[in-house]
């Protein structure tokens, strides 16, 4: 089964001021690079979710060309207040089967596509969870296991991801990459 990512873009953007995943960086909307990244590091099928209100419906491929490349799909959070980890049962459901399941937040525009690269070939060799690490600092994107998968889809929409993480405790691999993009989110326009 070939791997998928799910990108999770139904926050709100309240710390940033305006709707981040459509703000540019360096010449493309913040949302296409993170796309970009994992299409070019090799994920053939990539799950976008999104918020039914909020910035979600600024979510077009008008605005967000790589929306309308047919390896990616747009579906819907419909309770996002619930937290991250609703957006991951959301995505996971669509993407049921991926082998592995990357999981990349919508405003991480600066993981470069070798490190999604490093991340599948972990995966292809050890088989676990596997996560990229900078300089001794795990970040994204993870890719999950079918077990894991469905671990998630089982727990409470409560629960963090890492919670549920240490909670299994699978076995895990580590990619180590040469690449702070990886824990580095944008919150607020200035962590452009």
């Amino acid at each position: 089964m070939p791997a998928i990512a799910l990108v999770l873009a139904a926050g709100e953007s309240s710390r940033f001021g305006s709707p981040k995943l459509i703000a540019d960086v360096g010449g493309e909307p913040m949302l296409n690079r993170t796309i970009r990244c994992l299409l070019d590091g090799g994920v053939p099928d990539v799950v976008v979710v999104a918020s039914a209100s909020g910035p979600g419906p600024l979510l077009t491929a008008a605005a967000v060309p790589l929306l309308g490349d047919a390896r990616v799909r747009l579906v819907t959070n419909r309770d996002p207040s619930r937290g991250m980890f609703s957006s991951i049962q959301a995505g996971c459901a669509a993407a049921a089967g991926g082998d592995p399941l990357l999981v990349l937040p919508g405003d991480m525009p600066f993981v470069r596509s070798r490190t999604v690269a490093a991340v599948l070939a972990k995966y292809a060799e050890a088989g676990h969870v596997v996560s990229p690490r900078h300089e001794g600092r795990r970040g994204h994107p993870i890719a999950l296991t079918p077990a894991m998968q469905t671990q998630i889809l089982n727990a409470d929409a409560g629960m963090t991801l890492n919670v549920l993480l240490k909670s299994c405790n699978p076995p895990r691999a580590y990619a180590d990459v040469d690449d702070p993009g990886i824990v580095r989110d944008v919150d607020r326009r200035e962590d452009l």
